[in-house]
């Protein structure tokens, strides 16, 4: 069986791409009074539209949650839509102990099938544990985030979170470092070669040929997330060919 690194690593070499693609189905950027079926068609394109150009896709839970259980059985058929070509990564950001934890781990990793998840560690090691006992799963945890308040807690924390994953890791442990601040991102690639999901490119403005030069040496180990800049552009297909082949381009030059 391989490790979530070795499958990360994999498919970006199969897919030629690092890009991410984040489902963020927000029904605001859509026309008025959509309704449930219009947006569920419309992640349907916006796979469709993306397929051959990205490694991964990473539904944001939030978007599903909020219609309830019609949500849920919204996102169990675009992870049957997506298939098996990409890696496709829980944006949850759960963050609990215990036995909670583990039915948590239960249900996006095997009711789900998800591959990857995000997670807060705020509550320590604890919480990570329980997503580890699935050596095939990777996790993401958050060291830097790219909303403007995130200094406030995480100023002083980035090392700590550091030494808890890189004590935990089985080849199946990466960091979500945000793109917005690129200081701080060369400061964790200094301190640790753990891969990293990044997002904060397209709307937020993270520099995207700056976080690749970064990451020059672990190409292999990142995947750069762009959300509403591809979901929601005039041309979706052109959009993610554009990001795909500048990624491309900058890790070669």
């Amino acid at each position: 069986m391989n490790s979530y690194k070795e499958k990360l690593s994999n498919y970006i070499k199969k897919n030629n791409s690092n890009l991410c693609i984040g489902i963020d189905i927000d029904k605001q950027f859509l026309p008025k009074n959509s309704s449930l079926k219009n947006l569920i068609e419309y992640s349907f394109s916006v796979v469709d539209q993306t397929r051959e150009f990205c490694v991964a896709y990473k539904p944001n839970l939030a978007f599903f949650e909020e219609w309830g259980s019609e949500g849920f059985i919204w996102l169990e058929k675009l992870l049957e839509h997506i298939g098996d070509q990409h890696i496709i990564i829980c944006d949850a950001k759960r963050g609990d102990i215990g036995n909670t934890a583990k039915h948590y781990a239960n249900a996006y990793f095997e009711t789900f099938g998800f591959d990857a998840i995000t997670l807060n560690p705020f509550l320590g090691s604890d919480s990570l544990l329980p997503f580890l006992q699935f050596p095939n799963k990777g996790i993401y945890v958050l060291c830097q985030t790219s909303n403007k308040s995130a200094p406030q807690l995480q100023q002083n924390t980035s090392s700590k979170v550091i030494e808890i994953c890189e004590e935990l890791d089985n080849n199946n442990i990466g960091l979500v470092v945000g793109a917005t601040n690129s200081e701080g991102m060369k400061s964790i690639r200094t301190k640790t070669k753990l891969p990293f999901l990044i997002p904060g490119i397209g709307a937020q403005g993270g520099n995207l040929q700056e976080i690749i030069s970064i990451n020059k040496e672990f190409k292999f180990e990142t995947i750069i997330n762009v959300s509403r800049a591809i979901i929601f552009s005039e041309s979706i297909s052109s959009t993610a060919e554009q990001y795909n082949n500048m990624i491309n381009e900058f890790y070669e030059n």
